[in-house]
């Protein structure tokens, strides 16, 4: 499961076990990206901070892993490169899934070499009830359409975008993200003087 988690909040978590049960996954490992390649209309809280939040959020959950492969590669954090690593370390014969927000997918064809990532791995895009489910056979082609699944999932309205928001109005975000997240946003200032939001994507 990739994305910026600026901060991780209950519906990446509700995704991920979810698509675990689902799928029958032997685990999930979350993927923090360390520089998001496609442009923010905000600065990216530091890499620290968003490893360390994914970390406390994830901590509870035995079948929830946190790699920190792409923090760590130089550059831009493309999907392509990290999958291309999972397939060297596991092989051919193991399925591999790349679990993401169904909006996000609907980019698909921005992504680097994504005609060469949809047949190393499988997408799961986590969608909400009532979602239009034509956008995506309208804008991909039925070669991609094949390699997805879609699962819908119980969740909450809340993204990354909304919890900054609420951080830098002085609203409360707890129940929207894990306590430990709360206390480690609060405890490190973080969100407080941002002044533009980012749109809903890979986040």
């Amino acid at each position: 499961m990739g994305g910026t988690f600026d901060p991780i909040h209950y519906g990446h978590l509700i995704g991920a076990e979810e698509a675990r049960f689902r799928f029958r996954l032997e685990k999930v490992i979350f993927v923090p990206s360390g520089q998001p390649p496609h442009k923010k209309e905000y600065q990216v809280t530091p890499a620290r901070h968003r490893l360390a939040m994914v970390l406390l959020a994830t901590a509870s959950n035995p079948y929830f892993i946190v790699s920190t492969e792409e923090i760590e590669r130089p550059g831009p954090s493309y999907t392509i490169d990290t999958i291309r690593n999972y397939r060297a370390r596991y092989g051919d014969s193991l399925d591999i899934y790349f679990i993401t927000g169904a909006d996000a997918i609907l980019e698909i064809s921005t992504w680097k070499e994504n005609e060469k990532l949809v047949r190393l791995c499988r997408f799961i895009g986590i969608t909400r009830p009532g979602y239009d489910l034509n956008q995506l056979s309208h804008r991909l082609p039925s070669s991609y359409l094949e390699r997805i699944d879609l699962l819908e999932i119980p969740t909450i309205d809340i993204s990354s975008t909304e919890l900054r928001e609420r951080v830098r109005r002085g609203e409360p975000i707890r129940y929207l993200t894990p306590d430990a997240v709360c206390d480690y946003i609060a405890k490190e200032g973080l969100y407080r003087e941002e002044r533009e939001t980012e749109k809903d994507g890979q986040e």
